[in-house]
């Protein structure tokens, strides 16, 4: 097979690019990818569907010959702007419904930047497609689906990503190998993690009727039908559990899923949560504004805290973990990351996140784009693309992303019914409290089917 090489000494250029190559076991190779380039779709052209697949554009020879959106708009004018970034030139093929486009289309890798509620039937269909699949966080509504699409991953043999992009941040890589596998914090035996934003949209919009150029039942899907009060894209449909699992399933996701990469951890030994709406009672909104969680280890607990009001613990650190260990204390963002030693003698060390503004010029035209994000992803697809090439398993795999996304469901559960949760992955099940099992999966509207682990 033929093969060519991305000049190393170009790819060297960036920090990002020199600790990716170390984390991912690379060691300065040159990075190889097939010569033809990979036939790449999307399903969902929002925001940050369009983001993802930028940064894909930018790290790889990718033809995307097919986008999939529900709303017309939002799918032409992405038809335009990837015709005006890939290298033909070419207007992808537009779709309004994503079982078509699967079905038209030989493809290698599928996007998913679509709400929360469609990613595990989406993902499970692009992989029966014989397609590898990048897939946003969190990766489903309840853990029965999660299951279902870590099944349907290892049937088919697939690389399944998932966009926890954290494990990929050139700061927080530096913070585990230089801070955390150091052993500089010494034993770890407690963590905070934490998200202050007042990120909780919450408005009392009247119901109207559904413009032309978007297609509701469809991007509903096998969710609850609400009342159509508004464009569900961008801040609205997260604020409503039908359609994900609130701040915890939005941020915590991130930052447990980091906490458990920094310290290799797996699943949490028992998962308690309380919480509510507490403050922010005048709107339609039904995700909790406050809440606070245990995730338990052995002698470790995890403890997250969201408020969508107030100001934050620490104003440096608002969406944030924090590793308290014997030796030191480690505070580490999207944005940095702050070491300071228990030994006044020992020196603190600080670190800011990488930026690629000029070696990527056009992020900064780019509308909406997260700066601080973006070399992040670009790495985080690099280490996509490398697991497909050796049909190993990616930095943010299912499985991982499976526990991480489960954790913070089952804390929603605890929250609701005030009980603890102790869940056992190999039998699937609740253990000690039967009645709980109910919770790991919900119904779907008529006349999808919810996706079954033992039968994907």
């Amino acid at each position: 097979m033929n093969h060519f090489n991305i000049n190393r000494r170009q790819f060297l250029q960036t920090a990002s690019a020199s600790l990716a190559l170390s984390t991912f076991g690379m060691g300065g190779l040159d990075i190889i990818y097939q010569n033809q380039p990979r036939r790449v779709a999307l399903i969902g052209t929002g925001w940050y569907g369009k983001s993802d697949l930028f940064r894909l554009i930018q790290v790889a020879p990718v033809e995307v010959v097919a986008l999939c959106d529900v709303d017309k708009n939002l799918l032409n004018e992405a038809g335009t702007m990837v015709s005006q970034r890939q290298k033909s030139g070419k207007t992808p093929r537009l779709y309004n419904d994503y079982r078509k486009m699967l079905s038209e289309n030989e493809l290698d890798i599928v996007l998913i930047g679509t709400p929360d509620h469609w990613h595990a039937l989406q993902t499970i269909d692009a992989l029966k497609a014989g397609a590898h699949v990048y897939v946003q966080k969190p990766i489903s509504v309840d853990v029965m689906e999660g299951e279902a699409m870590l099944a349907a991953a290892r049937k088919y043999n697939k690389v399944v990503q998932v966009g926890t992009q954290r494990k990929s941040t050139p700061h927080l890589i530096d913070a585990k190998k230089n801070i955390v596998d150091a052993g500089l914090l010494g034993k770890i035996s407690h963590v905070d993690m934490c998200c202050y934003f007042h990120m909780r949209a919450n408005g009392n919009p009247p119901v109207e009727p559904v413009p032309d150029f978007l297609d509701y039942e469809m991007w509903t899907g096998p969710a609850p039908l609400r009342p159509y009060d508004g464009l569900p894209h961008i801040r609205w449909w997260r604020t409503f559990m039908e359609y994900g699992n609130g701040i915890m399933g939005d941020m915590c996701v991130h930052m447990l899923d980091t906490v458990r990469w920094m310290l290799n951890l797996g699943w949490p030994k028992r998962i308690s949560s309380t919480g509510g709406i507490y403050v922010q009672k005048e709107g339609k909104s039904n995700i909790a504004d406050t809440q606070s969680a245990v995730f338990e280890y052995d002698e470790l607990n995890c403890v997250w805290q969201h408020r969508s009001w107030g100001t934050p613990a620490n104003p440096e650190y608002p969406w944030s973990l924090t590793l308290y260990g014997e030796k030191g204390t480690l505070w580490a963002s999207t944005m940095a990351y702050d070491f300071i030693p228990q030994n006044e003698d020992q020196k603190k060390i600080h670190k800011d996140v990488v930026y690629e503004k000029e070696k990527y010029p056009e992020d900064l035209k780019e509308e909406r784009i997260e700066l601080n994000a973006a070399p992040a992803t670009r790495l985080h697809m690099l280490d996509f693309l490398a697991a497909i090439d050796k049909n190993s398993r990616p930095v943010a795999d299912i499985e991982e992303g499976h526990i991480s996304t489960a954790s913070c469901i089952l804390a929603n559960v605890s929250m609701e019914t005030g009980r603890p949760i102790v869940y056992d992955p190999q039998k699937r099940q609740i253990v000690g409290d039967s009645e709980l099992n109910s919770f790991l999966q919900r119904s779907y509207r008529q006349p999808w089917e919810h996706p079954d682990p033992s039968s994907v």
